[in-house]
């Protein structure tokens, strides 16, 4: 008898992937999670072979209403299905809020959150892009979970959801049962989330024939180089937001603290006191992180030596600052000033500014 032909291996189903739509959506991260996992296994045959290959993920997008409805800046959205219609996805992605950091999220999506909290107890995977956290933590889904997003919106979800245990640095964590939570940071970290579940889903191989076509640079030392840091809240209490307002110029001082006492006629144990308690950040703390944004602006648009820097922002030491602002920054100075200061000089020639 002849041989058999060999059986071709059983090919699984692609997975399921629902982006939720909202009016404070933005185009960019919809459409772009959409496009990565709409690429994942077609893209790379159309590229090698000439033909494309079999899709590993169907994405749709998906929202409460089924009527076309804007988001952000002015796009309409058409929804491929409502909440209702969409049973059990494998993966949820969640695109970021467009909406202020200390916005209230309450009462504002109840059918979203009550179809997120679903879709979980059901097993699916729930990704959020940088704000879209938020929504995670609104649905309770983050209690007692470690999580991040956009940098800028950090001390609003670690002061709204104390139970949140909130990744400033991180641009990308996987938290949860079966690490079922996955949340990227701010801006373009979207992209590290589309590579991460596609890998989640599909395999390695599948996320890495993506980075190579989409160009995409994981951001390996997290979100915080490119965050501003928090300098706390504005603070009511008259004579803090006077340090405050006296710190924009004050933090060269040898003796910030000191000055701040003379300043407010408070001992330095009591200004210590009652700074934190305004603005959630020690005397000491705010200066540092004045003096690291100096800092940075100092590195970006301009060549003085890392010494005179720290002298000119009131270190003694500049191996201190070194330390501290690699602490805070998650680069050391130097690598500050290639990555940015570059960066500056290339878009200045957009201007016709020289280099």
């Amino acid at each position: 008898m002849p041989a058999r032909p060999p059986v071709p291996p059983e090919v699984p189903p692609p997975a399921s992937a629902a982006i939720l739509a909202f009016p404070e959506a933005t185009a960019s991260v919809l459409y772009g999670l959409g496009d990565l996992l709409h690429s994942a296994g077609r893209d790379w045959g159309m590229i090698v072979e000439g033909r494309p290959g079999a899709p590993l993920v169907v994405p749709r997008i998906v929202a409460a209403r089924p009527e076309p409805f804007t988001i952000a800046n002015g796009v309409t959205i058409v929804a491929d299905a409502t909440l209702e219609q969409v049973e059990r996805p494998d993966l949820v992605c969640i695109p970021e809020l467009l909406i202020a950091p200390g916005d209230s999220l309450a009462g504002r999506y109840e059918r979203e959150i009550a179809w997120l909290r679903r879709c979980h107890a059901q097993g699916a995977i729930l990704a959020a892009a940088c704000s879209g956290a938020l929504l995670l933590a609104e649905a309770g889904l983050l209690d007692g979970e470690a999580a991040t997003t956009h940098w800028a919106y950090c001390d609003a979800l670690a002061e709204r959801f104390p139970r949140v245990r909130v990744q400033r640095q991180r641009a990308l964590v996987a938290a949860g049962e079966g690490q079922r939570l996955i949340m990227a940071g701010g801006g373009s970290s979207w992209l590290d989330l589309g590579l991460f579940l596609i890998a989640r889903l599909a395999g390695v191989e599948a996320a890495m024939q993506l980075a190579r076509i989409y160009l995409i640079d994981w951001h390996q030392v997290g979100q915080q180089p490119f965050a501003r840091l928090s300098h706390g809240r504005q603070s009511h209490d008259a004579l803090i937001a006077r340090c405050q307002a006296w710190a924009v110029t004050g933090f060269r001082e040898r003796a910030p603290v000191a000055a701040m006492a003379r300043l407010t006629g408070l001992s330095e144990r009591t200004l210590a006191r009652r700074f934190q308690q305004a603005t959630g950040l020690t005397p000491i703390q705010y200066i540092q992180t004045v003096r690291i944004e100096e800092a940075k602006q100092l590195l970006e648009t301009g060549d003085t030596a890392i010494e005179a820097i720290a002298a000119e922002l009131g270190y003694e030491d500049p191996r201190f600052f070194v330390r501290l602002f690699k602490r805070e920054v998650k680069l050391t100075p130097a690598q500050y000033r290639r990555k940015f200061g570059q960066l500056r000089a290339v878009l200045q020639t957009a201007r016709g500014a020289p280099r």
